[in-house]
């Protein structure tokens, strides 16, 4: 069966923005036949487009225009950007640009989202090198804010008729088929109804380009590398950014064959040490002692005031992600914390 293919972007701007707003503001679809599903949500733009001659699409085809900068150039264009390469790493930072897909026909991952994101082979080959492609046997469930044609569309490439057809997910459940996982190769096949996710925009370190990474080396031991961090650099990457790492480019920096490994992170905007294994078995007696509490870390902070002696307290909304909302009185809802200075 001849799976239909859906795209799916998200763009997050800066704030509320109006389509009657100049091109260089916002993204733009041509429909021969019916407009755009269109939905707000926290400041993201969310679209799903069927391309033409998919059983998806109703007869409707679909063209989709995009403004957003060029990862290195500002000149906005019509159409797609005129995308070169990933590096040199420019210093102008676009808008996040993310696409979620549902592969219509099987092949190599690498000439699927350039021929489906009408994007060139380098640059797509950049953003695999750099993490920022993952691919799911299945689609995950659309988010609780998805159009009616989203779900739809979800309804039917997750269909069982459909996946029973499927020899991939034969033993797997579909939670197992929907977990996903980053593209580590150009070449690595798609199944057709699989699930792409493209950070087209990926988050960019440039500080990394600017850093005397030999001058940052503490101590090279057989088992470890002790880094003295610059600020405004990721210890060992984000979701979509693997290759602008302190361990990627203190291990180009030693000459090593085999790359460092992350044992532990700071946050981007600190400096100091930072320990970078030089093989799993001791990224594991590392993380013991952590276990342990056999590690200390001490952090000197810059304050805009002094700051009183004695024990502050505040409490912080349990969420699983990071705490962002602090509060003297949550009423009960908050977690206590404290720190005695």
């Amino acid at each position: 069966m001849t799976m239909g293919s859906a795209s799916f972007a998200s763009v997050l701007a800066n704030g509320w923005q109006s389509f009657s707003s100049p091109v260089a503001f916002v993204r733009t679809l041509a429909t021969t036949h019916a407009p755009l599903f269109k939905h707000y949500n926290d400041n993201h733009l969310v679209a799903w487009a069927s391309t033409s001659g998919s059983p998806l699409s109703n007869g409707r085809t679909f063209a989709c225009e995009s403004s957003s900068p060029d990862v290195t150039t500002t000149t906005p264009v019509v159409g797609y950007p005129k995308y070169h390469r990933l590096l040199p790493c420019t210093t102008h930072k676009g808008p996040p640009r993310v696409e979620h897909l549902v592969v219509s026909e099987e092949g190599p991952v690498l000439e699927y989202i350039c021929k489906t994101l009408d994007l060139p082979p380098l640059f797509v080959g950049d953003l695999i090198h750099f993490g920022a492609v993952y691919y799911a046997l299945v689609c995950p469930k659309p988010p609780p804010s998805a159009t009616p044609e989203q779900l739809r569309i979800f309804e039917v490439v997750t269909a069982p008729s459909v996946l029973r057809k499927r020899p991939s997910i034969k033993g797997k459940t579909i939670q197992a088929a929907q977990k996903t996982f980053r593209v580590t190769h150009v070449d690595q096949f798609l199944e057709a109804g699989s699930y792409l996710r493209v950070y087209v925009h990926p988050r960019r370190f440039p500080r990394c380009y600017e850093i005397d990474w030999k001058s940052r080396i503490i101590a090279v031991a057989e088992s470890y590398v002790v880094l003295d961090k610059p600020s405004g650099t990721s210890v060992g990457g984000t979701t979509n950014n693997i290759e602008e790492t302190c361990a990627t480019f203190a291990t180009r920096a030693l000459g090593l064959t085999t790359p460092l490994l992350t044992t532990h992170q700071i946050d981007n905007c600190t400096e100091g040490c930072v320990l970078l294994a030089r093989t799993k078995d001791y990224c594991s007696v590392f993380h013991g002692k952590i276990r342990e509490k056999k590690v200390k870390k001490l952090y000197l902070a810059l304050v805009a005031a002094p700051v009183p002696i004695g024990i502050i307290t505040h409490y912080m909304r349990p969420t699983s992600m990071a705490p962002r909302l602090i509060s003297e009185d949550m009423d009960g809802r908050g977690m206590y914390c404290s720190i005695r200075l």
